[in-house]
């Protein structure tokens, strides 16, 4: 007997043109370094709407890594995920992206930045519908 039903929601991401625009430009300023940034909106029922950013406290990035401490964020619902950047041009979610995997979606951006190198992807590495709005 089966008590509740879960209903299984297609995710997908909308994702702000500004915000769009403030992502490459941050990629461009961290380049060669990988970038990170904090995503929030609001999620419902799998539609995930991205319209702005915060930059993570305490951040480090280098070359091949980007990262911050968690316990340093305040409590906030509207964090979705990170959305990061992957300055060797490819968008694949590394295992290390993976493992570290925050909120709902993951953003890579890939080399050079511009608004058809953005990729979505969920926990296990698969790819999310994504539409700049």
């Amino acid at each position: 007997m089966v008590l509740f039903k879960k209903k299984k929601f297609e995710r997908s991401v909308s994702l702000k043109k500004d915000v769009v625009d403030s992502i490459s430009s941050y990629c461009k300023i961290k380049h060669p370094n990988e970038s990170i940034l904090i995503l929030k909106g609001k999620s419902k029922k799998g539609n995930i709407l991205i319209d702005g950013l915060v930059i993570p406290p305490f951040s480090h990035t280098g070359p091949t890594f980007a990262g911050f401490p968690h316990s340093f964020l305040p409590f906030d619902m509207s964090y979705l995920g990170i959305v990061h950047s992957h300055p060797s041009g490819s968008a694949e979610p590394s295992l290390t992206d993976l493992h570290n995997f925050f909120g709902l979606v993951s953003l890579i951006v890939q080399f050079p930045y511009g608004d058809e190198d953005i990729f979505a992807w969920d926990s296990k590495g698969n790819p999310i519908k994504l539409d700049i709005i």
